[in-house]
């Protein structure tokens, strides 16, 4: 039977995890945040225009939300020839009631989140892959995300690091797991996160990505993005 994490609500539709003691997303907005911290420091509005098959890889699946709105930039922006496929790795899937509470916040998403929770398993575990249109694949795969991750024989383009505060959820920063992270990145492959701790910046510099400080979201002093260089070759 798949983990769950205790939930709570703030201000009706604004879910908070008791189990880490952490929000699952920016108090002032987390679709804006996601459209700063993910979609412009991951320069996908550019790198969609080269048509192909597109990858991105996300720590933390929460919500839902990240996907729901790269999933509607995506189809404003996307070429005709292009694919986007969209992997995520949770330890605690939300159900679907909760992933509709918590994305009604945002009527410029509905579409999306109300295919996503139509389509969302009743009892979320395991790996689930959602063919959402003849562009766009999201897999979910429940569990833990090192294990998980390095059992998987794909590289990214671009990566999606959104787990809980490094302070509240240390592992989902770990050395290891930013090394896999790292080792399942295509060469020129990027990298964005809110997260701008000391020990988050200098375990993605050990596993060899070029970080860079950026200005955070609302007024946040930092965030982290970088890259994996072009001339080392995927493990």
């Amino acid at each position: 039977m798949q983990e769950k994490q205790a939930l709570s609500w703030r201000d009706d539709d604004r879910p908070y995890s008791e189990t880490f003691g952490d929000h699952f997303f920016s108090e002032t907005d987390g679709r804006a945040e996601c459209g700063h911290v993910f979609v412009g420091a991951n320069r996908l509005a550019e790198r969609w225009q080269d048509g192909g098959t597109f990858r991105i890889g996300e720590l933390g699946f929460g919500t839902g939300l990240n996907f729901c709105e790269t999933f509607r930039q995506w189809k404003e922006l996307r070429t005709s020839g292009g694919r986007l496929e969209f992997f995520s790795f949770e330890l605690f899937p939300m159900t679907a009631a909760e992933i509709a509470r918590a994305l009604r916040h945002w009527p410029e998403i509905a579409r999306e989140s109300d295919l996503l929770a139509a389509h969302w398993p009743d009892a979320p575990s395991g790996t689930i892959s959602l063919e959402l249109d003849e562009q766009t694949q999201l897999t979910v795969i429940c569990g833990d995300a090192l294990a998980s991750l390095a059992a998987l024989p794909l590289a990214f383009n671009a990566w999606y690091l959104d787990g809980f505060a490094p302070s509240r959820n240390p592992e989902m920063w770990s050395a290891p797991l930013m090394q896999a992270v790292f080792d399942h990145t295509v060469p020129g492959g990027t990298f964005g996160t809110y997260a701008a701790a000391g020990f988050v910046r200098r375990n993605l510099q050990t596993a060899g990505f070029v970080v860079e400080r950026r200005p955070g979201f609302a007024g946040k002093r930092e965030m982290l993005a970088g890259q994996r260089p072009c001339n080392k070759l995927v493990a």
